[in-house]
């Protein structure tokens, strides 16, 4: 799965998603914006961490461009929240989320939410509750 993230998948959802979802999470990923379903997240985290080669970890020196701020806002897009999700447990606006993430997708060279989520993964940041 993180060879599909890397190479160009814009999201993932479980074969069980109800049709209207499906139809929703369409139109997300054709605005632009990358999608990982909560239980994709979970089976993404739980099969990085199950690898005996933890060599493909970055180093920790990648994520030092971040602010505090933007770290947290890191790992609240790496266990899968929403923007208005971000916005509530971090006390900030809908609008400052979206710039954090857009500040974290240019920092980190990443092309969307996906990626950011294997780069938390793959620097240590975060790891499965």
């Amino acid at each position: 799965m993180f060879h599909a993230l890397r190479a160009a998948a814009s999201g993932f959802l479980s074969k069980d998603t109800p049709p209207d979802d499906l139809l929703a999470a369409i139109r997300v990923m054709a605005a632009g914006d990358a999608l990982l379903a909560p239980s994709v997240t979970r089976r993404l985290s739980a099969d990085y961490l199950s690898r005996p080669d933890s060599s493909a970890r970055l180093p920790n020196t990648v994520l030092d461009v971040l602010t505090d701020r933007e770290r947290e806002v890191l790992c609240s897009v790496a266990r899968g929240e929403s923007n208005t999700e971000l916005a509530t447990e971090l006390h900030m606006g809908t609008a400052t989320v979206k710039t954090h993430v857009s500040r974290l997708l240019s920092k980190l060279d990443a092309r969307d939410r996906a990626q950011l989520v294997v780069i938390a993964y793959e620097a240590g940041l975060v790891t499965p509750r």
